[in-house]
């Protein structure tokens, strides 16, 4: 599948303008954020092109920045709609029937950021997960219906690795809870070719992959689960997505997401070291194989 960027030079285009015209006015992105009663993390996502300026927000920034003239303001949302129809082409939407809106934001974020780090308790995440394994979880998830709905879940699934084996891949750092190995999704077999398949991608650069073994008790960064997706401009970029039976929640609040960094850490620093964690997952999947 192609891997079209949203992060276009329509998108960027117009942000660089928007930019623009609120240093002219004076405005700070803090002052902007509450003209459209949000984060300044968005605000700067809108002017590095990272998300969609919808009409609203967009009519709303040009009349506090003082844009006018009807010539510009024009322009402007011509730019804008040419930017979000391009977003639109990305390969994703493609599967629109059978992605949720909260879904398809966080392969859209994953298309353009430069890491993720992740801690999971009970499952491997989705781009570590080989097919059989991810058909297993999506057929006990009770989300799809039929068998098609659930093999086209299963593609998406497997598009999305493209983000670490591709031409500019992110880098990759997951924490995984000693359950998320043992946990017999599929059964044994599925199991232990699931585990291999640890092993072999945590030979790549751009991957570290850590487990916390049952031995390390409670630890302050044991809440979970959830994703940390950092981007090349900004820290304050960066966003966590949390998930939840019912949904997947987004954060963005500066406060919010340097609180998921320090878990993070604390994850990391209480889990094996990368020699010793695929040590474990080796003996584990011999497990998985009696």
């Amino acid at each position: 599948m192609p891997n079209v960027q949203p992060s276009t030079v329509l998108g960027r285009q117009l942000g660089d303008e928007l930019r623009r015209s609120r240093e002219a006015a004076g405005l700070t992105t803090a002052a902007a954020a509450e003209i459209l009663d949000c984060t300044k993390g968005k605000i700067s996502r809108m002017e590095n092109g990272h998300v969609p300026v919808r009409t609203p927000d967009l009519v709303a920034l040009m009349q506090a920045y003082g844009v006018s003239d009807p010539a510009t303001q024009e322009r402007l949302a011509s730019l804008a709609r040419r930017a979000n129809r391009r977003r639109r082409e990305g390969w994703w939407h493609e599967h629109a029937a059978v992605l949720s809106d909260a879904y398809r934001d966080q392969i859209e974020m994953e298309s353009i950021c430069q890491s993720i780090r992740t801690y999971q308790v009970q499952l491997i995440p989705g781009l570590l997960q080989t097919p059989e394994y991810g058909r297993a979880v999506t057929v006990a998830s009770r989300a799809w219906k039929t068998a098609e709905e659930i093999e086209r879940f299963v593609q998406v699934r497997l598009a999305r690795q493209e983000r670490l084996t591709g031409d500019d891949p992110i880098d990759y750092w997951a924490v995984l809870g000693e359950g998320a190995l043992r946990q017999q999704v599929g059964g044994p077999d599925i199991m232990s070719a699931q585990l291999d398949h640890l092993l072999a991608v945590a030979e790549r650069p751009n991957v570290t992959i850590q487990i916390l073994p049952f031995s390390r008790g409670t630890y302050s960064g044991m809440f979970g689960p959830y994703l940390l997706l950092s981007f090349p401009q900004l820290a304050s970029l960066d966003l966590v997505l949390t998930e939840t039976p019912t949904g997947s929640i987004w954060m963005e609040r500066e406060q919010e997401v340097a609180r998921y960094r320090e878990l993070f850490d604390d994850a990391r620093m209480a889990a094996l070291p990368p020699a010793e964690s695929l040590a474990l997952i080796q003996r584990i999947a011999k497990e998985h194989r009696r």
